[in-house]
């Protein structure tokens, strides 16, 4: 079985476009639950553009799968998560000026700051994971920094015009590198219903995290479907009825 993680930051967003109540992220993570979702994840941005810390305590407090946390490897964001208490911690680069995550960590540059936040986090009894390009040698150094998974970054597979399958390929040999050093594997960025199925198919991976599409379906037809309806095709591309 594969399982799935909905984000729900864009959910955040919505409301910090007027600085208002609604819409909920709790309620929001509540009905994904509901859809089949496993988990629940958010990006505590350092600029705070759209999840909240006081989002992160009220999910923590509330759902009934697990909460992970996608973050900088800074020491603030490592004290906030040691105080926030998540199941799960995944560390990701940030810069203020994207719009979204637009590439894996560099495990290999920052190997010692990396190593020494995930034994912060670890030793809370917080699973940690790294965001990583489908890359070999940042697969190779994520090893040295004592993490427990790590998500494969499926944003080129995502983006691909014309022979998609090349970098599906590329994502499929990551995970079996890093399932052979150990890790758990993980992936997203970028997967939608439309291309889902062929990432699902990859039988290292254990689970996607997915957001933006699941949120913009939500528009359309709610939040329970979306995300049931993404748990099909993930169940189907396993051969799972």
């Amino acid at each position: 079985m594969i399982r799935l993680g909905v984000n729900i930051d864009h959910v955040a967003t919505v409301r910090q476009a007027r600085e208002i109540d609604i819409p909920d992220p709790l309620e929001a993570a509540l009905l994904a639950e509901q859809g089949g979702a496993d988990g629940i994840t958010v990006h505590l941005r350092e600029d705070r553009r759209h999840i909240q810390e006081r989002d992160v305590e009220r999910l923590r407090g509330a759902i009934k799968t697990k909460l992970n946390l996608e973050m900088a490897a800074t020491p603030e964001m490592v004290s906030l998560a040691e105080k926030l208490r998540p199941d799960d911690a995944c560390f990701v680069p940030e810069r203020r000026a994207e719009l979204t995550t637009e590439g894996g960590l560099d495990v290999r540059s920052q190997q010692k700051k990396i190593r020494d936040a995930v034994e912060r986090l670890q030793a809370r009894g917080i699973r940690v994971s790294l965001f990583i390009d489908p890359d070999r040698d940042q697969i190779a150094a994520s090893r040295e920094t004592g993490a427990h998974s790590v998500e494969i970054h499926t944003g080129k597979y995502a983006n691909a015009k014309g022979d998609r399958m090349r970098e599906r390929d590329a994502v499929a040999a990551a995970a079996t590198f890093a399932r052979e050093l150990g890790f758990e594997v993980h992936a997203g960025h970028g997967l939608n219903l439309d291309n889902v199925t062929p990432v699902a198919r990859i039988p290292e991976i254990v689970e996607l995290n997915i957001g933006h599409s699941i949120v913009a379906r939500a528009i359309m037809v709610g939040m329970e479907r979306a995300v049931r309806e993404m748990k099909e095709l993930m169940r189907q591309a396993r051969g799972v009825w």
